[in-house]
């Protein structure tokens, strides 16, 4: 069953399987959802949404518990591969953990700083102007052969790789390349426990060693700005902007893009929708899902692409978030 965060909260999507128009169905009211994951506790899998009005959990899609974190707006979240430690990432810049071996948190007072994280948080100068000089975590990332290993994107300010579970931290920089905000990180999306891919304010980059080294991936197309990207049957998958958000109504620049089979350059796919920015990926019963910053849900089926419906954005001129997840009903 596909789960759609968005601008008021989050959505069961239907009828992606007939290949018809989807049907959908609010079971969340609330903010602006940024991050929305299906993961597992114990063996038994839940749906954790994560955005403007916090971090909320359902067991079903349909009934959701609030887990109150020391901070307001949660842009990241992740579980550890024990299933043991959940693991927030909030604005200002912060990094939260609680216990999850028996329950999940029900108080602002279960979670913990990640001290590690706190202690860089601190000395590092990040966030400009533009956001009022304020970071966000963006992206929290683990991997069950890597069961020590945390990786953080901070929205300005990096990528950052803790290797026993967040006590230290050592920033891996996108460095070497004609981009001047590669620290301007929207998205990591992994592709195994050491291949990483960085979606940037200054475009798509690739690290095969957890990022101590990184590959450009958009060197042969023109636009730069990149929100997120996945990794899917061993190919990246992202849409590209020609600058930020701000202007993508006004941009006729857009692009989606793959790199297949380890390439590292882009190629441009044939897609109904050109004109939209994808802002979110799934996948469901083996399909590959785009949406885009207009609502837009865009499906890969045997090659072809095409739409499978229109995703709700109440209220807003552009989505910058769409996050989506495949989670059992």
């Amino acid at each position: 069953m596909l789960y759609a965060g968005s601008t008021d909260g989050v959505y069961r999507i239907t009828g992606i399987a007939d290949g018809a128009s989807v049907a959908t169905d609010r079971v969340l009211a609330s903010g602006s959802v940024y991050r929305l994951a299906s993961v597992a506790f114990d063996g038994r899998r839940g749906l954790l949404a994560a955005g403007e009005s916090g971090l909320v959990h359902s067991w079903n899609g349909r009934e959701w518990t609030e887990l109150p974190v020391p901070r307001d707006a949660v842009y990241a979240v992740a579980v550890s591969p024990s299933g043991g430690r959940l693991y927030a990432g909030t604005r200002p810049s912060g990094c939260f953990v609680a216990d999850v071996d028996s329950s999940l948190p029900t108080d602002a007072a279960d979670w913990d700083p990640v001290a590690g994280f706190r202690r860089l948080a601190e000395r590092e100068d990040w966030g400009i102007p533009r956001h009022d000089g304020i970071s966000q975590v963006r992206s929290l990332e683990t991997h069950p052969d890597a069961p020590n290993r945390l990786i953080a994107g901070v929205e300005v300010g990096g990528v950052h790789v803790s290797e026993d579970g967040g006590e230290t931290w050592t920033a891996r920089r996108i460095d070497g390349f004609d981009a001047p905000h590669t620290d301007d990180v929207h998205h990591l999306a992994p592709a195994d426990a050491e291949t990483i891919v960085a979606s940037t304010g200054s475009g798509l980059f690739r690290s095969t060693d957890v990022g101590r080294t990184w590959t450009r991936l958009d060197t042969g197309v023109s636009q730069r700005y990149a929100r997120e990207s996945i990794v899917h049957e061993g190919a990246v998958y992202a849409g590209l902007a020609p600058s930020s958000s701000t202007s993508w109504n006004e941009d006729d620049g857009h692009g989606l893009f793959v790199a297949r089979d380890g390439s590292d350059s882009l190629e441009p796919i044939d897609a109904p929708a050109a004109d939209e920015v994808v802002v979110g990926w799934g996948v469901v019963d083996g399909d590959l899902l785009a949406a885009t910053h207009q609502g837009t849900l865009l499906a890969r089926r045997a090659g072809d692409w095409s739409i499978a419906g229109q995703l709700p954005t109440p209220d807003a001129a552009l989505a910058r978030y769409l996050p989506l997840a495949d989670h059992p009903a």
